[in-house]
């Protein structure tokens, strides 16, 4: 059985596309995330300018216009028609340390209201800068870690007003 996916583009055309359809795609990487693409003899140059691989969502420039494009494949597609949206209902209201590590930067403070994706702080772990972005529109309730302190996994960062 193929695979297949729905594409919806700038949340509202959408197109559905199979295995064989990606196979016949005439796609050629001209750069860092940059293609030359063929389509029924008309080129088009190519370029993902962002992407949320965990949203499956991507930002993607076509001949210098932008589209926001939205994949949803075939247990997507199974899910969405369950009516079952996963995580819409969750809120988040503490932010833990998913690793040991050290605090490096904090960029909220207390009664801050901060947008959802907006930086709150930076945790280095094995020698990686780790940055810490906003989960949810939302007030900081507390931030019971300061920069230069060492965390252990599990530990509390911040909470967020509920």
């Amino acid at each position: 059985m193929q695979k297949s996916y729905k594409l919806s583009v700038n949340s509202g055309a959408t197109f559905e596309l199979n295995e064989s359809d990606l196979q016949q795609l005439d796609a050629v990487a001209t750069g860092n995330h940059s293609y030359h693409v063929l389509k029924d003899t008309i080129p088009y140059k190519a370029k993902i300018v962002a992407a949320d691989f965990v949203a499956k969502k991507y930002t993607v420039e076509v001949n210098a216009t932008t589209y926001e494009v939205a994949i949803a494949d075939g247990l997507d597609q199974l899910i969405s028609n369950m009516g079952i949206a996963i995580g819409r209902n969750k809120v988040v209201n503490a932010i833990k340390a998913p690793m040991p590590g050290l605090i490096l930067e904090i960029n909220v403070a207390v009664g801050q209201h901060v947008a959802e994706n907006d930086p709150l702080l930076i945790l280095e772990a094995m020698k990686m800068e780790n940055s810490f972005l906003s989960p949810r529109d939302g007030i900081i309730k507390s931030i019971v870690v300061v920069k230069g302190q060492a965390v252990d996994k599990g530990q509390l960062l911040i909470e967020f007003e509920s």
